[in-house]
Order: structure tokens, then sequence, then C-alpha cells
């Protein structure tokens, strides 16, 4: 097996026995979520049009529109801090 190989798998098992309640192994980390997002502000950045946010990230196109004009908010935890 090659280096990237075996560093890998051993990622793999560091995550398991994290994942199984082994704290020695593996790290945790905090990360902010801020209550509101813009969603707008994120995509324009990225330099991006709506359609091409929407398939990048895997969301509908009227996700995106209902985001950006007030009507919704992201939601789901995993959704928001993937950007």
């Amino acid at each position: 097996m090659s280096t990237a190989g075996k560093s890998v798998l051993a990622g793999l098992h560091d995550a398991l026995a994290y994942a199984q309640g082994d704290t020695t192994r593996g790290q945790a980390h905090t990360v902010y979520v801020p209550a509101t997002v813009d969603v707008k502000a994120i995509r324009k950045r990225l330099g991006l049009t709506q359609a091409a946010f929407a398939q990048r990230y895997g969301f509908e196109v009227s996700s995106i529109r209902n985001w950006e004009q007030g009507r919704r908010q992201p939601e789901d935890q995993p959704v928001r801090s993937s950007w």
C-alpha cells in the first residue's frame, strides 16, 4: 500500500475510534456558525451565479432565490457550515 493509502487508512481508524468514544485519537474542533447567513454575499464573493452556486453545493435555484430575498434562511447546520 502507498504512503498516502496508509495515511488515509490511519485517519479512518482514528475517526472510527473517536466516533466510538476514544478521545485520545483525533482532535475535536468547535466551529462558529452564525444565526443568519448572507447567502448573496457568499455567492458574490465566490463569483458565482445563482445557478452555478446551486449546482456547486447541491441546492435548488429556488432555494437560493428564497434565501437571497429574505423569505427563508438556510436551516440545516451542515448546509450552512459547508460554505
